[in-house]
This record gives C-alpha cells, structure tokens and sequence, in this order.
C-alpha cells in the first residue's frame, strides 16, 4: 500500500474548532467524529438493527454489480471518498464482473484509522493495488485524477450517504468540484439516505444501546485529547431531532450545567450556559428524483438509479457530463 501526501489535520482541526465554537449555536464539522475510536463506534451503528442504511445499501451494491463495474476497460481505476472499514467496496468487486486483470482503488479519507481498516480488508483482493490518502475528499480526489492523466475508465464511489452530512449549497458545491476534476465520461456512484418516517430516524440515530450518544460524545474526548481540552464528558448529553423543513436529523451534544471549557489547543475557552447545544452532525434525506436533480446542476446525467425500499435507500449511478455548466 503506497502513502500519500498528507495536510495538516491538526492545525485544521484546532482552526474549524475555534470557529465553530464562536458561532451561534456553537457547533463542530462532523468529519471530526471519525478518530480511532469514533470509526470503531461507526462500524458498530451500521450493525444495529435500527440503523438500516448499510444493509440497504449493501444489498444494492450486490444486487447491481454487474451494471456499476460494466464496460470499465483494461486498468480501470476506482476511487472511494469516505473509506469505511472496505467491506462495502470489496463486496463490489465480489458481485460483480471480473475486471479482466490490474485495478486499482485510491481510498481517500481524514481518517487514519478508516484508511487501515479499509486496505486491510481489500488486501483479499490480490490482484488489486490499494493507495490511501488521508486527506479531505476534494484534494484527494484531485490528487489521484491528476496522476492518471489519460488512463483508463475512473468510478468515484461516495457512499453510506456521507453526502447527507452536507447542507444544500454545501453538496452543491462538493458536487460541482468533483465533476470539475472528472473526465467526460469518468462516473460517479451516490450513495443517499432517503426520507422516513420521524418514528424511525430518530432511533436511528439515538438506538437503545447507546450506541450513537458514545459516537457523538466521543467528540468531546478527542478534543480534550488533541486540543489540550478540558470537557467534562458527563456533562453532556446526546440529543437528535428531525428537521422536516430541511429533511434532516440533527445531532447535538447539550451542556447540563453552565460550564466554561478551555481548549488550549486551539488558544480558545467557552461558556456554555445549561441547556446549550453544540451542534455535532446534520444528516440530509433525499427523495430519489432529488438526488439526480442536485446530480444534474453539477454537470453529472443519470444512467442508473436503484431504490432498497424496506431501508429506504438509493444508489445512483453517474456520468459525467461533457460540457460542464457554469
């Protein structure tokens, strides 16, 4: 597995913290979440039974194989934003086709320990060259479309509805970057989380087990950890709601007390007053023709779409367009 290039997570995390902490409501981009131990716990929400989105979307990858990893060519190159633990990908690979000899897979993620979990378990795949980039999903993607210049077809695979941890301007925009670094013709797999009943993504998101209240909380310990924090875990508490006007669920980490919290590490201290939130996570829900509709504004046309109706889940398949609009 060759290594890549990589920026300052640290100096960017203690930048985005100072920032999100000054904002009203205070608040911390989510691909904080995903240390060592939040990768872990992530792996562990995907098994509850009350969290659907991964059997979904693994029962379409393995349903449609064939159709995704069609006609790709001699060498062709996949590229996975958001790597996960891999399984997702090498079931991919498993259902579908033979690729008729050499791939290779480029795995971009923050998360150190996301990369590792991932190429481990891809390493079954023999015939298959594995590359991490621990970077943001742009910059990766850019890293890795500039160095195959002219090579053979590329599919992007941006899954498990990371895309719903972004704001409507905010995927607009990761949308338009990725077709902007994309050939004509180079494709794109979306994975989306489609709108359910209030009753069911709310446990979804807070499962009986507590699963999901130690995944947001553990925040709170990485930042005490890499940010010279002084967070007092236990005065905090996990709380969701459902935003229907945004078709979204919320994720907050709400103060118990009024506490004042220094994070030296980003040369800041805050105030929280008891019942104040700082606001974790947004995770976006979509209906079908929506998905291509934001697909459509960033140059990308539909060539496939397939729907797990019992977890309320879609894959979309994607071109990139020829001309890309401005």
């Amino acid at each position: 597995m060759a290594a890549a290039t990589e920026p300052d997570i640290a100096l960017e995390l203690a930048q985005d913290v100072a920032r999100g902490m000054a904002c009203d409501p205070k608040q911390i981009p989510s691909r904080y979440l995903y240390d060592a131990l939040g990768s872990q716990l992530f792996e562990a929400i995907c098994e509850l039974p009350w969290y659907p989105v991964t059997r979904g979307e693994r029962a379409l990858l393995a349903r449609h194989a064939d159709t995704i990893l069609a006609d790709l060519g001699v060498a062709p190159t996949l590229v996975e934003l958001g790597a996960g633990n891999g399984e997702k990908l090498s079931l991919l690979l498993e259902s579908g086709p033979a690729l008729g000899g050499p791939a290779t897979v480029h795995l971009v993620d923050i998360s150190s320990t996301a990369l590792e979990l991932s190429a481990g378990t891809l390493a079954r795949h023999q015939w298959l060259t594995v590359v991490s980039h621990e970077a943001p999903y742009e910059a990766g993607l850019k890293l890795v479309l500039d160095e195959i210049k002219g090579g053979g077809s590329v599919v992007v695979l941006f899954l498990g509805s990371n895309i719903g941890n972004m704001g409507p301007e905010e995927s607009d925009r990761f949308l338009s970057a990725i077709r902007q670094v994309c050939r004509p013709g180079d494709r794109l797999l979306l994975g989306a989380d489609l709108i359910k009943p209030e009753a069911d993504l709310l446990l979804a998101y807070d499962d009986p087990l507590g699963v999901s209240a130690a995944f947001n909380k553990n925040l709170l310990v990485r930042l005490n950890r890499e940010l010279d924090g002084d967070f007092d875990i236990q005065a905090f508490a996990h709380h969701v709601v459902w935003n229907p006007e945004a078709s979204r669920i919320e994720s907050y980490l709400v103060s118990q007390k009024e506490q004042l919290v220094c994070l030296r590490g980003a040369g800041c201290c805050v105030r929280l007053a008891e019942g104040e939130s700082i606001w974790t996570e947004s995770s976006h829900k979509y209906e079908p023709a929506g998905l291509v509709d934001m697909a459509a504004r960033a140059s990308f046309s539909l060539v496939d779409q397939w729907v797990e109706s019992g977890a309320g889940f879609a894959l979309t398949l994607l071109e990139a367009d020829s001309v890309v609009a401005r």
